[in-house]
């Protein structure tokens, strides 16, 4: 029988990821002008890794990346969102999101708390093919709700065309078969406006 203690910190983590759902993010849901919040953006790319994993470039392990994608935003419950295309505050705050990640993880047990940190410190380091992968996806979906949207944040914030290439290029990292696509779309969207 599995300890009690260990059953306890597992619930506690639960209760402190339900924040998540309170993080706003600057994309607002497919043709709508609700913000989504983090934790609908977790899920959304768990869903996006299913459904679109034959297209990574590299053989990748699914269930690792779908870790990835719904562990890589917790940290926000501390550290915040940045807006990707914020120009006073860099994107890549890791120092303070590895603080936020021994934190939060911590609440887990000892194996749990070191397998999800390494999880997400594999996924912001960007290097393996699950993480590519799941940075690739990380970067399509709001690309698809600002299409949606009628430019959503890009129009919002006045961001420029080049500016969101120069963002979302970790998609062909991931993906060049969805960078493709991607790179379809936006040049289509920009036609329309």
């Amino acid at each position: 029988m599995k300890e009690l203690s260990r059953l306890l910190m597992q619930m506690e983590f639960i209760r402190e990821i339900d924040k998540l759902k309170y993080i706003q993010r600057k994309t607002k849901l497919f043709n709508s002008e609700r913000h989504e919040n983090d934790a609908e953006h977790s899920w959304h790319l768990a869903m996006m890794v299913m459904v679109l994993s034959e297209y990574a470039n590299e053989p990748i392990n699914v269930l690792k990346v779908l870790k990835m994608v719904l562990l890589h935003d917790i940290v926000e419950i501390d550290a915040g969102d940045t807006f990707l295309y914020d120009t006073t505050k860099d994107h890549t705050n890791t120092d303070e999101e590895l603080i936020a990640a021994h934190r939060i993880f911590g609440i887990l047990p000892e194996d749990m708390a070191k397998d999800f940190t390494e999880i997400w410190i594999e996924f912001e380091n960007g290097e393996s093919n699950d993480a590519k992968f799941a940075k690739a996806i990380d970067r399509l979906e709001p690309i698809l709700q600002n299409i949606s949207n009628q430019g959503g944040t890009w129009t919002e914030y006045a961001v420029s065309f080049d500016t969101v290439y120069q963002k979302i290029d970790k998609i062909k990292h991931g993906s060049t078969f969805l960078w493709d696509h991607v790179e379809e779309l936006i040049e289509d969207f920009r036609k329309k406006v």
